[in-house]
């Protein structure tokens, strides 16, 4: 494009390298002073080209000997929203994730923690409590290959932490909530999700490792469980847009598993 900056068309350059497959994932990119003497430019232009390439997160830098810049090895895993074979009575999240991530060849890990917070008021509305109450939240950072996958909060209201005490627990429970639920009575028996796209937050970014400067968006996918007499929980969501494709499944899985290309 004429009056394009030398380092957007370098960059430009080396992304469609990088599309075409020409440098594929786990590939050097040229040094920098081959970059400077194929297209006749200065270190820092050259430097300018790769970091336009880093903050699309389509690069790395790795220091040392045998270090310099290579192509990222994007994973690119498919998240269920919804698979009719999980009975929502008993699956949980975290089942239904260490299954796809391991039918897909990759090996899946989290880490749990909770927390306290006064309940939002979006999420206040859905769950039918007021704004502010209480609510524990159980979060999962969750991982494939030992790269970070997805953030799910789980939302418990104060209602249900006051029947449930073990929800305000700081550990994981072994059987997972929604089994411990049905344990104690309360059935999730239908669903909602919604999912839309945003931009992360800062802190979402951090945990994602989502460059700064990327504009990479992330996918919100917010679950909302019922009882028969209630709603009972939220589950939300946030997968990085370039590692995560949200599908759902219905029917007999077995034959999509078995006719799908």
């Amino acid at each position: 494009m004429p009056g394009q900056p030398k380092y957007q068309r370098i960059a430009e350059q080396l992304r469609r390298q990088i599309d075409d497959g020409g440098l594929p994932p786990g590939a050097k990119l040229p040094t920098e002073e081959e970059l400077q003497a194929a297209y006749g430019v200065s270190r820092p232009t050259v430097r300018d080209a790769t970091d336009v390439l880093q903050a699309a997160g389509l690069v790395e830098r790795r220091p040392g000997r045998g270090g310099g810049v290579f192509v990222r090895e994007q994973v690119m895993i498919e998240a269920y929203a919804w698979r009719d074979d999980q009975p929502m009575s008993t699956t949980s999240e975290a089942d239904l994730f260490f299954r796809t991530v391991r039918e897909q060849g990759h090996e899946p890990s989290q880490e749990f923690s909770t927390r306290v917070e006064p309940m939002p008021a979006d999420f206040a509305a859905l769950l039918h409590v007021e704004t502010g109450s209480t609510a524990a939240v159980r979060r999962c950072l969750r991982f494939v290959d030992g790269v970070p996958h997805s953030i799910q909060d789980s939302w418990y209201p104060q209602w249900l932490c006051e029947k449930v005490p073990e929800l305000f627990s700081p550990h994981n429970i072994a059987q997972g909530t929604t089994k411990l639920l049905r344990e104690r009575g309360y059935h999730q028996v239908a669903a909602l999700t919604t999912t839309s796209a945003r931009m992360p937050t800062p802190i979402e970014a951090a945990l994602l490792q989502i460059p700064v400067a990327a504009g990479t968006p992330v996918l919100h996918n917010v679950l909302t469980g019922y009882t028969a007499d209630r709603p009972l929980r939220i589950s939300a969501a946030a997968f990085a847009a370039d590692k995560v494709r949200l599908v759902s499944a219905h029917g007999d899985i077995e034959t999509i598993t078995r006719l799908r290309r």
